[in-house]
């Protein structure tokens, strides 16, 4: 353990850390821009510069590549680094247009604090600015190369990291442009995390520019909800609509970085026509009176039909707690059956893949990056997992063989960043006793006798959930003895359905009677229900998600329920020519327009209230360690919870 004294403070460190990481990990901040904790040592920006007084190394040097050793004696503080830092970065601003006013990155800018960090306040050059013609790169990423200071971090991230090749950089000298070769859309559906890790506002966020300053933003920690690799997300509102989302570091899950469609794909968060009021019998009414009406529909068909006949349907979009209550619900209906999955073979292969996994062979990103070979079974990983694609990538580049079992040809807009060799069955993939190796497959739809021999392997395992929270989906599931919905409507074991957050398809509904619906989502088992109950989406919501490795995550309410102020209906306003599009109305109200919208889990509550239940709390019980868990922090894995039982 390498011991050095960075300006009179002694610091101990693990070998191979640089002096820029030293000196960070006792508060001192050295600025910086081309070093970023997830890419290889470029120092290309020359902007970290320090004196070494004694010790093994001596003179000025870029502390982001120098590997803190023993003896040595650091200042950042003294003269010559000082000066030698100003005179980077005046030169590094030289062309720079100085446009922060009307740059969207204005606020969030590593470029306007390490300029005043690194001495420079005053410009001196006289001369005439060079000037470059931006490129179109599709509809996710703005393009406006002037204000570019060629610290090489993007074109890092996207051929070295993401395994992108068509965004490079051409010219030399001052002339120097990080860009396509000729203008379109960004081919990497990693090409996103450009926005983050770019410095200085060359690349921001189409999707969401101009519309506020980052101090104008409520948000809070989040898991994005697009597959079940639970990516830390931070989305990013303002009045009411989720304007940007970026990603969060967790090493145990996505690191630095998240894909493109959870950055992107947000639309369906802010829809003015996602419902959001109460529906009873096709009419608008008060949430109260809706549940109500849900309750004593329901009790009036159990009285009817027995409790065995209706089924209380989730999904794996709901959250944990969601899916608690969802049995608690069902009991206060008397015994009325649970389904969480659709199909019996989604339900199957699910809940195989949770009694297979456990704390020593599911695998960590960790266990994926320093594999020496990976197997990828009859999956698609850029639509199942896209963040792990980067974890393979990187075993890929360390020398690890990928394997490719059962597969078809992929499109090439589905393209892995990494090579492999394709193999018809799962005894071509050299297992030799596990090793280091790791499988990868969908846990859903897979016969359980297949996960079983891959299980048997001696590889680690990543077995993917058919959604978000599917693994909390395939234990609930398992613990209550839940039912496929197809099995039970096509056996005619049930007659009528209560949905909440399910996707049912129509073929199903046409052989049972829809008595009520909760959901944040339009279908056509909201049409059919003769009740609605709006509920909210993962943004305006507290929960907890596991993810496909046993991950428990919660996830926090980043703004409140209601109607983005953007584009409101003119019924919000004082009269008709009032409805101004983009201004908010001049009629100051109570209730927040269309934010009646109740978290899923409270629904159910206040349902079972309504049957002379008793509610319980979520997570209490076995669920208990849970409760009070850390949202900034890496999350639990949930396994010794289920040994409990």
């Amino acid at each position: 353990m390498p011991k050095l004294i960075i300006d009179d403070i002694p610091v101990e460190v693990a070998p191979g850390t640089s002096v820029l990481e030293a000196a960070r990990s006792v508060g001192i901040t050295i600025p910086h821009f081309c070093y970023h904790p997830a890419l290889a040592i470029a120092a290309a920006c020359r902007l970290c510069a320090v004196k070494l007084l004694d010790g093994p190394v001596k003179g000025i040097q870029m502390s982001c590549a120098l590997p803190a050793q023993d003896g040595m004696v650091v200042s950042t503080t003294d003269p010559e680094a000082l000066k030698m830092r100003s005179l980077v970065i005046e030169w590094l601003m030289l062309n720079h247009p100085h446009d922060c006013p009307v740059c969207d990155e204005g606020g969030e800018c590593l470029l306007q604090d390490f300029t005043i960090a690194g001495g420079h306040s005053r410009r001196r050059y006289q001369g005439k600015k060079r000037t470059f013609q931006n490129q179109y790169l599709g509809e996710g990423i703005h393009h406006e190369m002037n204000r570019c200071i060629e610290c090489y971090r993007c074109v890092r991230f996207y051929q070295d990291y993401a395994g992108g090749t068509d965004f490079g950089v051409m010219g030399s000298a001052g002339r120097v442009y990080f860009g396509r070769f000729q203008e379109g859309p960004l081919e990497s559906p990693f090409s996103g995390n450009l926005v983050d890790i770019c410095p200085t506002g060359v690349f921001t966020d189409k999707t969401g520019r101009f519309r506020a300053r980052y101090w104008d933003y409520q948000f809070a920690p989040s898991i994005c909800q697009h597959c079940s690799v639970g990516c830390n997300t931070s989305p990013q509102n303002f009045q009411r609509e989720t304007i940007k989302i970026v990603g969060r570091r967790n090493d145990q899950v996505n690191g630095w970085f998240i894909c493109d469609r959870a950055r992107f794909d947000k639309g369906y968060l802010n829809d003015p026509q996602r419902p959001r009021e109460p529906r009873l019998d096709g009419a608008t009414c008060g949430y109260d009176v809706a549940i109500d009406a849900a309750a004593k529909s329901i009790a009036e068909f159990v009285r009817k039909n027995g409790a065995d006949k209706l089924a209380f349907v989730g999904s794996t979009r709901l959250s944990l707690e969601g899916m608690i209550l969802l049995a608690e619900v069902a009991k206060a209906a008397g015994g009325a059956r649970i389904c969480y999955f659709e199909d019996a073979t989604q339900q199957q292969g699910s809940i195989a893949a949770i009694k297979l996994l456990h704390e020593e062979n599911a695998a960590y990103v960790k266990d994926i990056e320093q594999a020496q070979w990976v197997s990828l079974h009859a999956i698609d990983l850029m639509e199942e997992g896209p963040m792990l694609a980067l974890a393979v990538r990187k075993a890929f580049l360390a020398g690890a063989q990928i394997f490719l079992v059962g597969g078809d040809t992929l499109p090439p807009h589905q393209a892995l960043p990494f090579k492999y060799t394709a193999v018809e069955t799962l005894d071509q993939v050299p297992f030799e006793g596990g090793g280091k190796g790791v499988i990868i497959c969908g846990a859903g739809g897979k016969d359980p006798v297949l996960l079983a021999e891959m299980a048997s392997s001696g590889a680690k395992l990543v077995m993917l959930q058919p959604g978000p929270n599917g693994f909390a989906a395939a234990l609930l599931a398992q613990e209550h003895a839940a039912i496929p919905l197809a099995e039970v409507v096509s056996s005619r074991q049930v007659r009528g359905v209560v949905c909440f957050e399910a996707d049912v398809p129509e073929v199903l509904l046409s052989d049972v009677e829809v008595l009520a619906t909760a959901d944040w989502r339009r279908g056509p088992v909201a049409e059919k229900s003769p009740i609605f109950l709006p509920t909210t989406t993962w943004v305006e919501s507290d929960g907890t998600a596991i993810n496909y490795e046993g991950r428990a995550q919660c996830f926090q309410r980043s703004r409140v329920a209601g109607l983005p102020l953007k584009g409101l209906d003119p019924k919000y306003y004082g009269n008709a020519t009032e409805a101004v599009a983009l201004h908010p109305p001049r009629v100051h109200r109570k209730d927040v327009p269309g934010g009646t919208e109740r978290d899923a889990w409270q629904v159910m509550a206040q349902v079972i209230e309504r049957l002379g239940g008793e509610v319980p709390e979520p997570l209490s019980g076995k669920w208990h360690v849970l409760k009070n868990l850390d949202p900034e922090g890496e999350g639990v894995r949930i396994f010794s919870i289920v040994a409990e039982e």
